[in-house]
């Protein structure tokens, strides 16, 4: 069963943030806790860990684009 990856919410005034770099390719295999991807706000810039493993069946936002808090990204 697929389970949706969600933009995180790193800080409280954090509405949007930035897909910097994907660590893994669509078809990977992802153990949980393994840093996924990279995102950026006004901020600071985190890495992102794997909610679960599993194999990364889709990436939704591309690098480089700017999306809402709680959005689908993969």
């Amino acid at each position: 069963m697929a389970e949706p990856i969600l933009m995180p919410k790193l800080g409280q005034a954090d509405e949007e943030c930035t897909i910097v770099k994907w660590h893994k390719k669509v078809g990977d295999m992802v153990k949980k806790d393994e840093t996924l991807l990279e995102i950026s706000t006004d901020k600071v810039d985190s890495e992102i860990p794997s909610p679960a493993t599993g194999r990364l069946a889709e990436i939704v936002v591309p690098e480089q684009q700017t999306v809402p808090v709680r959005t689908v990204i993969a």
